[in-house]
């Protein structure tokens, strides 16, 4: 008599054992860093959110403009080493102008940067106008207003201040537009009419 399929006996079969790699048991389901198991995507990890860092806001008010000289021929400009230039020696030609210190009106703070930069006394002819910029410095992003005067020079030596300017200069008032190197003053310059003091 044949026993039946499954039934003990010589003719039951030994089940055959997987081999499974040495090493920790692996819990099923779990992935591997290196290779994910076949056919099984991997579970999406929720995004960490990162707050945002933004830079501080600086809010800086300044005053100057352009002097005009005693012949009513040249303007005044100064001159500032380019520090994105690798030789150190081109000069970047703008307005003069500087922060309102306390108490200061826009127009008495003109005058003084303009002496202390230039070495040159002026008084104000009349307003040219207000220019307003955004800039990156020391991390953090500046909003400044600039306040911007005809003045008619009335004394004083032509000489840079020392710590802040390189070179000061008048320059014919034909020229002052293409020498400036900031284009918000040359629009301002440029629409500014008759700069006759």
């Amino acid at each position: 008599m044949t026993p039946a399929p499954g039934a003990g006996g010589e003719a039951k079969r030994k089940k055959r054992r997987r081999r499974r790699p040495a090493g920790p048991p692996t819990p099923p389901n779990s992935l591997s860093a290196d290779k994910p198991e076949p056919g099984v995507t991997p579970a999406k990890r929720a995004p960490v959110k990162k707050r945002p860092t933004y830079a501080k806001r600086v809010d800086e008010v300044s005053a100057g403009g352009l002097v005009i000289d005693g012949s009513g021929t040249k303007g005044l400009l100064i001159g500032r080493r380019d520090l994105k230039d690798a030789s150190r020696e081109r000069l970047l030609w703008s307005l003069p102008k500087g922060h309102i210190e306390a108490g200061e009106t826009p127009e008495e703070a003109a005058i003084r940067e303009v002496a202390e930069e230039t070495g040159i006394e002026s008084e104000i002819s009349r307003e040219l106008g207000i220019i307003d910029f955004w800039f990156m410095a020391g991390g953090k992003r500046i909003h400044k207003t600039v306040h911007h005067y005809l003045f008619r020079e009335i004394g004083g030596t032509l000489s840079p201040q020392v710590t802040e300017v390189d070179d000061v200069g008048w320059f014919p008032l034909d020229e002052i537009i293409s020498l400036l190197a900031y284009p918000d003053e040359k629009k301002l310059i440029a629409k500014s009419g008759d700069l006759k003091a």
